[in-house]
């Protein structure tokens, strides 16, 4: 029998301890413990950071998070200052509309509530609210303010308040006026939606006319609902200031109306007339046409607000004949008899064996004394002239008269135009601008250098701001004339005042000519650049003079763009218009002779001066006595206001009516002629605009009463004819405008 192996005892017993292990397990649990234990650490001490970091560090942070929820800043707008013409007349100002908004946050679940309403209300889809909350409370940074309607009735926006939306507030928000339409529309310019001025003053006075907007600060309380906050007191708003221009209401009504009327009748794409104070640099009326009614923009076309009066540049033709005129009397290189060669009307300038210009007169002479060449406008005897001058002293009068640099007007956009420096120059220059070429100039340039030589050869720098007032009344800023340097002597002066004097009684401006008036002035035709060419049969037509002569108190410059007509020189369409302004202005009125304050306030006992109204638009004249707090009740028929009562300058209650009598169609008989009105008794200046209401050409022999007519009243006279009226002797020269 075979003989089994030995079991071994350790089969069935357990391991035996190895040395040391029981120690190594104890250690590895130890350190498992203590990485729980660092990591719980770290645990706390990131949340406790975190913590510190919210509630300490970063608490003002969260604070104002918090305080956007239940809190809510509501702007009170300022309202926007006033603008006044010379006399006080309001031009523009602000009127207070209500405008909505809401928090969409607040609006919350009663979103399709508040757009139903509006659309109720406002006549619009229920979705172009509903769209305005939903594009609000869903663009990535949440909005908690949203216009849903601005400048709208209040009798609107009180229906909303009724209906007691959650989350929808009602602002009042001043809205931007202007009294008087279109007039005087680019001078003024206008404003954005949110009253901030984006054209004309209304942009370079926006500092002076915006104020300060102030704020309301909104809590909503436990039940949602907005209460004004204990924390932050209101801040009240800081109305603007109010400015007083130059700007004088009646010429500037004067001034658009002819400016309108010779745009038409010469077919002509636009113009502009400037008129300053010579004395003073005072704008007295910038009329451009076509304008613009800021009442009635709505995308703004910042090419028809345009002040082309600054900021477009033209060759100015004749007109810059008194340069070279000035310059050649100053230098005593001429006299008012010196005879030129006028090479009957056509002048080859040779140079180096050809021919470079070819300089033609509108009109054929032999020969011109200097005198006569100003009359007539001769280019030729000019170029000759500028021969002798030499380029330096050309340059340095040009630049005397501030061509080529800014005038300083208080107006956005002036450009300096462009005198070249005569290194510049081409073999041909100086003859060319010794006649109006190869210069740019502003209309404005070209006003101011006339009111040097009415102002006895001192340059003014011209401004239109006279004033700015706080809203007590009080002026904080105001501009006074200011000399910018002495341009001519008094022999210089002289001498032009004889040459252009001579333009409109015997020269190419009779058209200008006014019986009784002495006037002087200068026509100016010149060709238009178009692409960098002359454009054939494109012109600039002007006027530029002043008046009366004896002791001148009005420059009037009349530019007519591209006339459309077979005359279109400058004798033949600007100087026409020019006639009208002047003669309104001279005849019309008797305020305009004698010297009117500034601010034409209420007396102590509560009443006001009756403005003079006559003569002016039926609609200009009502606004102007709207806005002296006077009532205007029409009789007739026409457009204009040929008497009132009370008479100008009367005092009269505030309500008070007062009576105009308007001009109305001329009595015309079965053949078609007119019956001559009754004049008699009337003084010169109503004799006058009540022939010319009617179309008849009128002489008149001195001034004061008229004291007899002919054709006599009553007689039956073809339409056009003239009137002849003989009038008492009255000095016209004494009249004072300022």
């Amino acid at each position: 029998m075979s003989k089994q192996p030995p079991i071994a005892n350790d089969v069935f017993s357990p391991p035996l301890e190895q040395p040391g292990a029981l120690e190594r397990a104890r250690k590895q649990g130890r350190s498992r413990l203590l990485v729980l234990k660092l990591a719980l650490l770290a645990c706390f001490i990131a949340v406790g950071a975190r913590l510190v970091q919210i509630q300490i560090v970063d608490a003002p942070r969260y604070q104002a998070i918090a305080r956007k929820q239940y809190e809510q800043k509501i702007v009170l707008p300022a309202v926007r200052g006033s603008i006044y013409d010379r006399r006080s007349n309001v031009l523009a100002s602000s009127t207070v509309f209500m405008s909505l908004a809401a928090d969409p946050k607040m609006v919350g679940q009663h979103l399709n509530l508040v757009a139903q309403t509006f659309a109720n209300v406002f006549r619009k889809p229920a979705s172009f609210y509903a769209g305005k909350l939903r594009e609000a409370s869903d663009s990535p940074v949440p909005k908690r303010f949203v216009w849903l309607e601005r400048g709208v009735r209040p009798e609107l926006a009180r229906r909303i308040e009724a209906a007691d939306l959650d989350g929808v507030v009602v602002l009042n928000e001043p809205k931007r006026l202007y009294h008087y339409d279109e007039l005087a529309g680019p001078l003024l310019g206008f404003t954005n939606i949110d009253n901030v001025g984006i054209a004309g003053l209304e942009l370079e006075l926006n500092s002076d006319l915006r104020g300060q907007n102030g704020s309301v600060m909104l809590q909503r309380d436990g039940l949602g609902r907005a209460r004004p906050s204990t924390d932050f007191p209101r801040v009240e708003p800081m109305n603007g200031h109010d400015v007083m221009l130059t700007i004088d209401l009646a010429y500037q009504a004067v001034a658009e109306e002819e400016l309108r009327k010779g745009v038409a009748a010469n077919k002509a794409d636009g113009g502009l007339v400037v008129m300053l104070n010579p004395k003073t640099g005072e704008i007295l009326a910038l009329a451009i046409s076509p304008g613009l009614n800021p009442n009635e923009v709505g995308t703004p076309d910042f090419n028809m607000a345009r002040n082309r009066v600054v900021t477009d540049v033209f060759e100015p033709g004749s007109l810059f004949k008194l340069v070279t005129a000035s310059a050649a009397y100053e230098r005593h290189l001429v006299s008012p008899t010196t005879r030129f060669n006028a090479e009957n009307g056509v002048f080859k300038v040779w140079q180096r064996g050809r021919v470079v210009r070819v300089i033609h007169d509108s009109e054929p002479n032999t020969v011109l004394t200097f005198q006569e060449a100003i009359e007539h406008s001769s280019n030729i005897v000019m170029a000759k002239v500028g021969e002798r001058l030499g380029s330096e002293a050309m340059y340095r009068m040009a630049r005397d008269y501030g061509f080529g640099s800014l005038t300083g007007v208080d107006l956005p956009g002036e450009v300096p135009g462009r005198l070249k420096r005569p290194r510049e120059w081409s073999g041909t220059t100086l003859q060319a601008m010794a006649y109006g070429y190869e210069v740019a100039v502003t209309p404005l340039q070209i006003a101011a250098a006339y009111a040097a030589l009415a102002n006895d050869g001192v340059l003014m720098r011209p401004y239109v701001v006279a004033q700015v007032r706080d809203a007590d009344g009080d002026v904080i800023r105001e501009q006074h004339p200011e000399a910018v340097r002495h341009v001519i002597s008094a022999g210089t002066v002289a001498l032009l005042d004889r040459g252009f004097e001579g333009v409109v009684e015997r020269g190419t401006g009779v058209e200008a000519r006014i019986d009784g008036l002495r006037i002087a002035g200068k026509t100016g035709t010149a060709k238009r650049v178009k692409d960098g060419r002359y454009a054939p049969g494109s012109y600039t037509a002007s006027f530029a003079g002043f008046f009366p002569m004896e002791d001148p108190q009005v420059v009037c410059l009349v530019m007519i763009d591209n006339p459309n007509v077979p005359g279109f020189y400058g004798g033949l369409t600007a100087a026409p218009i020019f006639r009208a302004i002047a003669e309104r202005i001279v005849y019309t009125s008797p305020q305009f002779a004698r010297p009117v304050p500034v601010q034409a306030a209420a007396s102590d006992d509560g009443t006001v001066a009756v403005p003079d109204v006559r003569h002016l638009e039926v609609s200009i004249g009502s606004k102007i006595l709207e806005g002296h707090g006077l009532l205007c009740e029409t009789f007739g028929r026409g457009d204009i206001i040929l008497r009132q009562s009370p008479a100008p300058g009367k005092r009269a209650d505030a309500g008070d009516v007062v009576k105009v009598l308007l001009s109305g169609e001329p009595t015309v008989t079965a053949d078609g002629r007119v019956v001559v009105p009754d004049v008699r008794g009337m003084s010169v200046r109503r004799a006058f605009n009540r022939l010319i209401v009617d179309d008849f050409n009128v002489r008149f022999e001195g001034s004061g009463v008229v004291v007899s007519q002919s054709p006599s009243p009553g007689a039956r006279v073809a339409m056009g004819s003239q009137v002849a009226i003989d009038c008492t002797p009255r000095d016209l020269s004494t009249t004072r405008l300022y």
